[in-house]
């Protein structure tokens, strides 16, 4: 195991009661708030990217429809994937640095000051 922004395998001691810290409301609702957050924008974009496949797969006519020059509507969907999946990173990274860190932050916190007791 090697380091990361979160700390090293050395930093977990068996003496942290993960079960325990599991079951209180912190937990659970850091828990419910990257679900709310997840779960949605998965299934988006899991929405987003079969109908892009079905149009391929169905409509070949419409996705080779051309927009400009060489460019069709296949192409420009196809780079709305590609830029969708940046988009929603950037969207998430955001997202848990303002709403899950802390929260995890304050957990991680009570757990090593509960191992120091």
């Amino acid at each position: 195991m090697g380091n990361d922004a979160q700390g090293t395998a050395s930093d977990v001691t068996p003496d942290v009661d993960f079960a325990a810290i599991q079951k209180t409301e912190r937990f659970q609702s850091l828990r419910r708030r990257h679900r709310s957050f997840v779960f949605p924008v998965l299934g988006l974009a899991l929405l987003w990217y079969l109908a892009y496949v079905l149009l391929a797969g169905y409509a070949p006519e419409f996705m080779a429809t051309p927009v400009f020059g060489r460019v069709n509507i296949g192409l420009l969907i196809g780079l709305g994937q590609v830029a969708t999946t940046f988009i929603i990173t950037m969207v998430y990274v955001s997202y848990a640095n303002r709403k899950l860190d802390p929260v995890a932050e304050q957990i991680r916190g009570a757990a090593h000051a509960e191992e120091g007791k």
